[in-house]
């Protein structure tokens, strides 16, 4: 079972059909514990010699039906309990994805990818458990026990509390080790994540791994968190057999002594040393009906192994569930905005940002306009805060009031869905999904005609390339799109971001990977389609620079030059050193091609 906050609204949500399986479970019980009272009668009418056919055909009919009723009844139970378990899981992972997907990149940095993924896979494969298995288990051993029990008591009060004492015994014991028990789980998960981590990470980056030849490096390493795992996983598995081995030899003494005793009792009453009407059917009877409390036992002692397993999984979850969304729409203002109207004006207040968790400013009184549709480029020295400053403007992290604006508006005021429909985002690190080259280009709008698609792979100057494929635009990309090469990865990215057709698009060091012949059609095609519209470019090559409107110098996370390539050459000194590089690059690269 399981009562995190989080969790309790699933048993009102499915109540109907959680009571309609426990109902049926409960008839399925009540109809079970005929069969011994039957088998035991049969026995008696054998040792009478009272057993005529008639009464034979009887009995038979008798068990026939309650048969038919237990088959019926187990196939609901087993549909209503277990199939509410797979829905609750399913539930419960939509509101785990959708709540992830609300997380900052602050949350993504301080999780690693193995220990999120080890929440939707034995997490709440525990809870699906404790929703299905769980309730099958308490509703089953409450009532199979106490209507197994009642009928024991009929049979002999003596004997009854002969069995009842032990399995006291054995309820108190199962809950004293559910405490060892949970621990143990909990570190069994703990190294599951690590594991799951560690194989996400050497997966992502097995080409590095093959690279420097540390493959063997990689399995020694893989081996401690696989023995780990595995050391977790047996400490739990001996204290539940220690459980299982423990209550089992209980219930086996105890069926031992029914034995005995019931023996002794039909021996003195055919020897006449008492009068009871106990007799040798009744003892088979009652031994069945002792078997069947075995179930509930052990059912306890499963419970509350799974209520430890369970208990740990539920916080993992909601320590996920609770974590707040740092970036919201709780303070907006502007919520009428409409995005047509949007002309693609940006202009920086006086910003200075820190990320979370550090007192190091990355961006120091950051200040600059952009006109709409203007072409703009951002270049600078590595780590000097280019990324950060387009990444605030796509709320990846919150900031200060009147700090950023998008024509006029404030974006920390303004609905974070707008803010990132108005712009287009090509990333310094190019990711592409796992799905056919026309899906990701059209990722903004799956409803995107063929002919819009190939017209933006054309602008980003990936067409060609395309239709090189066997498959052309429907050629499966493989994960990250590891099939394809650098330059097609970032020209299949701007073409998703063209498409989108938004008033603001950014491009983090996007054409790094292509070469400058096609690095200046891709800008041309950029000045065609994008006529009117605010383009921002961070790059580190100037011939990327040169003939845009105009270029912001950043160093060390400050502004501290604005102008045009002409302007820039007259005051800025950082720019003039590192067109000076590049030509010397240029020239040395020159001689070597001669040679």
């Amino acid at each position: 079972m399981v009562f995190g906050k989080h969790f309790y609204k699933y048993y009102f949500r499915y109540f109907h059909t959680f009571l309609l399986g426990a109902i049926a479970l409960v008839v399925v019980d009540l109809f079970q514990l005929d069969i011994p009272e039957i088998v035991g009668q049969i026995i008696d009418a054998i040792k009478d010699q009272t057993l005529t056919k008639d009464l034979l055909l009887d009995f038979v009919e008798r068990l026939l039906i309650v048969a038919v009723i237990v088959f019926v009844g187990r196939f609901l139970w087993r549909i209503c309990i277990f199939g509410n378990g797979c829905k609750i899981e399913a539930d419960i992972r939509n509101k785990m994805f959708r709540h992830m997907e609300k997380m900052s990149q602050t949350y993504f940095s301080n999780n690693k990818t193995g220990a999120l993924m080890a929440l939707y896979t034995n997490d709440l494969q525990t809870i699906r458990q404790s929703f299905g298995s769980g309730t099958l288990m308490l509703v089953d051993a409450l009532a199979l026990g106490i209507l197994a029990a009642i009928k024991m008591i009929k049979l002999n009060l003596v004997m009854t509390l002969i069995c009842i004492i032990p399995l006291i015994i054995v309820g108190v014991f199962s809950m004293l080790m559910r405490r060892r028990i949970s621990r143990k789980v909990k570190r069994n998960l703990e190294a599951f994540s690590s594991l799951s981590d560690y194989v996400q990470e050497t997966y992502s980056g097995i080409n590095v791994i093959k690279a420097y030849v540390k493959e063997r490096r990689k399995e020694l390493l893989f081996d401690g968190y696989n023995k780990e795992n595995k050391d977790t996983c047996i400490d739990f598995v001996k204290d539940h057999a220690f459980v299982q081995v423990t209550i089992g030899a209980i219930l086996s003494i105890v069926m031992v002594t029914i034995i005995f005793v019931g023996g002794l009792l039909i021996y003195q009453a055919q020897t006449g040393k008492i009068i009871t009407n106990f007799t040798p059917g009744n003892l088979v009877t009652f031994n069945a009906y002792f078997g069947s409390l075995i179930w509930p036992v052990m059912a306890i002692g499963d419970l509350i192994n799974l209520r430890g397993q369970s208990s740990a999984s539920e916080k993992r979850i909601s320590e996920l569930l609770d974590e707040t969304v740092e970036i919201n729409d709780l303070l907006v203002e502007y919520n009428n905005i409409d995005p047509t109207t949007i002309k693609g004006e940006i202009e920086y207040r006086d910003l200075t940002f820190n990320y979370p968790d550090s007192f190091v400013n990355v961006l120091e009184n950051v200040s600059f306009k952009i006109m709409p549709g203007e072409m703009v480029g951002i270049m600078g020295g590595t780590g000097c805060g280019k990324s950060t400053i387009v990444e605030l403007m796509l709320r990846l992290y919150n900031i200060d009031d009147d700090k950023i604006f998008i024509d006029g508006y404030d974006i920390m005021n303004m609905p974070l869905k707008l803010v990132r429909d108005i712009i287009a985002y090509v990333p310094q690190e190019t990711f592409l999904f796992k799905q056919t080259i026309d899906e990701n280009i059209a990722f903004s709008d799956s409803n995107l005609k063929s002919e819009k698609i190939a017209e933006a792979a054309t602008y980003s100057g990936v067409a060609k390339d395309i239709l090189e494929f066997k498959d052309g635009y429907q050629t499966i990309l493989g994960e990250r799109g590891v099939t394809v090469s650098g330059g097609q990865k970032q020209r299949i990215a701007i073409a998703r971001a063209l498409i989108k057709n938004a008033p603001i698009l950014i491009m983090d060091d996007s054409l790094s990977a292509v070469d400058t012949i096609t690095e200046s059609y891709i800008l041309n095609s950029l000045r065609e389609v994008r006529k009117g519209k605010t383009t921002i470019i961070i790059a580190h090559r100037i011939t990327t620079l040169e003939t845009l409107d105009k270029i912001i110098v950043v160093e060390d996370g400050k502004v501290t030059n604005i102008g045009t390539h002409e302007e820039l050459l007259k005051s800025s000194e950082a720019y003039k050193k590192e067109v000076a590089l590049q030509e010397l690059e240029k020239e040395v690269e020159g001689d070597l091609d001669e040679r």
